[in-house]
């Protein structure tokens, strides 16, 4: 990347990982419902990058092949514009924001109509090296505690 092409993304990487290494990708104007996609996104934040591209491989959620695909391309950032090497990132931060809504309408019966809402998504991925992230603690180990587990009532 260019120092040009560098001050004009400055602000948006500023944002997301400041003066640390690592990269991001995005892709904007998704046709997936933010929710869906968030179900998605919540899989892989926290993990290594390999094993985060193994679980959407198989994952059976329609979202998982775009999200494979933005993970790829911050993993390729990563290794083109900051020089670092794929097996030492982690997936510190990701985030899905709502796009714009498309508005649709759907006839009836006796003659009237009811909205579809074709919802879009702003899919975020940033990968940062696991010495970075476990320095700033931001990111979850592989195992769930069991201590989150729910009570009965009776407990």
């Amino acid at each position: 990347m260019s120092v040009t092409e560098r001050r004009r993304s400055s602000a948006r990487r500023d944002s997301l990982l400041g003066d640390q290494p690592g990269a991001f990708a995005s892709a904007r104007y998704v046709r997936i419902t933010p929710m869906k996609a968030r179900r998605v996104v919540d899989l892989v934040r926290g993990l290594q990058v390999d094993e985060a591209l193994a679980l959407l491989q198989f994952a059976p959620q329609a979202a998982a092949e775009t999200v494979y695909k933005v993970l790829e391309s911050a993993v390729a950032n990563a290794e083109t514009v900051e020089g670092l090497k794929a097996a030492d990132l982690v997936v510190s931060a990701a985030m899905v924001d709502e796009g714009p809504t498309m508005k649709r309408w759907r006839p009836r019966a006796q003659g009237r109509a009811t909205r579809i809402n074709k919802r879009t998504s702003h899919i975020t991925l940033v990968v940062q090296p696991a010495e970075a992230v476990s320095a700033n603690g931001t990111a979850k180990s592989g195992k769930k505690s069991t201590s989150t587990a729910k009570k009965g009532k009776g407990a």
